[in-house]
């Protein structure tokens, strides 16, 4: 059953949550579109590796700081209205960087662009507003499957590089080369815009209505809240981080070409989106706890392993194994926040989001650190090792307190499987 409402119906979420995870996985295809006209783009301009991996860096910035009003925005006023203005808003940017012809253009412009990512908050505040408690894991998982874009740009992005000479055509109107992606994106997003204006359920669920936006922000005053972000910085931070990196990995490590090396990242990419709604599910019948619990061990171990000089194949194969354990594990930590704040899921999952988010930028900017301090490229899966085993380890603390709170609470008899939760 669908919270009642207006029109707070089953057809009318199936619709939020359709718009909504499409338009999601538009936006993250142009979040890191960088990734791939980023390579073209270090060649023509003469970047270093610090560069570009601020060029990559900067709209993951962008559409991080912005989760938490937006969030609440969207809380306020309804996601169709600020789903589409936010489609047609990144549209212009996205635009003008097929006109850009220095660094500094395109710096700007990357900032502007990154409010792509800014529409997680949107979808899950919109698509959590449309269903019910009880199968929001899988709802917000299906809809984080958008992460999806990531993949469409490693695959659809190399053939469009290529699709038209550099010159262009139509005089110049139609931009050749790398130009030709964000000329592509911007299209789209427009065209999206329009889609969901006039398919999205009208009048619209606005769950904050009527609340302040002092009380909207109580919630981030509560630790746990910012526990949850350093769990997302793991699980979707650092999918973001590897998203930008891996091309290059493989371009750099393994002497692939670039499509090659899209393809390779998109092995990667395609479980770490997919799987969010197993995630979900599994969330919503044993719990977001255990199911964090178990992705990040695995992750460590798939970590350790990378940490060390590979054969592309046992490369490939350990990425995959983290791509699986990020799928599953960014819907359980999602899961979370609206099983302890049912009320406040904008401003919350917009902080979560944020603090994933920044995650996204801090990281590829310490893989190029590392990667000149120790001049290993494998410094990069240390890096990640290192915030991972950070996050285990706070979570099996808060698990441990929770244990003793409960044996001291029921005279030693503690209950196990309700703390797993």
């Amino acid at each position: 059953m669908v919270r009642t409402g207006q029109l707070g119906d089953a057809k009318a979420a199936t619709r939020v949550l359709v718009l909504s995870t499409a338009g999601f996985t538009l936006f993250f295809a142009v979040w890191v579109m960088f990734a791939v006209v980023g390579i073209p783009l270090r060649k023509e301009l003469g970047l270093s590796d610090g560069e570009f991996a601020l060029l990559a860096a900067i709209p993951i910035f962008t559409g991080s700081i912005l989760r938490v009003p937006i969030g609440i925005l969207t809380d306020k006023v309804g996601g169709r209205i600020v789903f589409s203005a936010l489609l047609l808003i990144t549209a212009v940017p996205t635009f003008l960087i097929s006109r850009a012809d220095s660094y500094t253009q395109l710096v700007v412009l990357a900032f502007f662009m990154g409010l792509a990512g800014v529409s997680f908050a949107v979808g899950i505040a919109w698509t959590s507003a449309w269903w019910p408690q009880e199968r929001q894991g899988f709802a917000l998982g299906t809809f984080g499957a958008g992460n999806v874009g990531a993949s469409v740009t490693k695959l659809l992005a190399p053939m469009l590089v290529t699709l038209i000479a550099a010159g262009g055509i139509a005089g110049g109107a139609i931009p050749g080369g790398w130009r030709f992606v964000p000329f592509v994106y911007a299209i789209a997003l427009v065209a999206m815009a329009v889609a969901v204006w006039l398919l999205a359920p009208a009048p619209d669920l606005r769950p904050a209505r009527g609340r302040t936006t002092r009380e909207l922000l109580e919630p981030l005053k509560i630790v746990r809240v910012w526990r949850f972000g350093l769990y997302y910085v793991v699980v979707f931070g650092a999918y973001v981080a590897l998203s930008l990196w891996l091309p290059k990995y493989y371009v750099d490590v393994y002497g692939y070409e670039l499509r090659t090396a899209g393809f390779l990242t998109a092995l990667f990419i395609f479980p770490a989106s997919l799987l969010r709604p197993l995630g979900g599910w599994l969330s919503d019948r044993v719990g977001a706890r255990s199911v964090t619990y178990a992705s990040f061990i695995v992750m460590i171990l798939a970590l350790a392993g990378l940490s060390f000089s590979l054969g592309v194949v046992l490369f490939t194969v350990l990425v995959v194994i983290v791509g699986v354990t990020m799928g599953i594990g960014k819907a359980s930590v999602y899961k979370y926040i609206p099983d302890y704040f049912p009320r406040d899921v904008g401003a919350v999952g917009g902080l979560v989001g944020a603090v994933g988010g920044l995650g996204g930028f801090v990281l590829p900017l310490l893989f190029a650190w590392a990667q000149g301090w120790t001049d290993r490229p494998q410094s990069t899966f240390v890096v990640l090792l290192i915030v991972c085993v950070v996050s285990l380890l706070w979570l099996h603390g808060v698990v441990m307190q929770l244990r003793r709170r409960e044996r001291d609470e029921v005279g030693g008899v503690g209950n196990a499987t309700g703390v797993a939760r």
